[in-house]
């Protein structure tokens, strides 16, 4: 599994972000192949204010079925959408997913 990760900085103007945001993510639910996403809210960090406000994850089965949704008609739109935020104000990555049930290591 691979998931396309935008991560937001605290804007200047929240409800201008909001109405955006919102624009943007109905489109990205458009897009094809699209497993799950997921929205986290930033409330802080362990060393206080963090610059980060909102991270959203989009999940795809594997990397060439992201490639053809982010290049998709739907995937075309909401990165114009993208492009109305103010530059600098979000980065965007790719990832490799891995997950595992619990959370902890079993002892012997």
């Amino acid at each position: 599994m691979v998931k396309f990760m935008i991560v937001f900085h605290k804007p200047s103007q929240q409800a201008a972000f909001e109405n955006s945001y919102n624009d943007f993510l109905a489109l990205v639910e458009r897009m094809p192949n699209v497993k799950r996403r997921q929205v986290s809210s930033v409330l802080g960090s362990p060393m206080g204010d963090s610059p980060y406000y909102r991270v959203l994850e989009v999940y795809f089965d594997d990397y060439p079925q992201m490639q053809g949704a982010l290049n998709s008609a739907a995937g075309q739109e909401a990165g114009g959408q993208l492009n109305t935020f103010p530059p600098g104000s979000f980065e965007m990555v790719f990832a490799e997913v891995f997950e595992e049930a619990g959370g902890h290591t079993p002892t012997p």
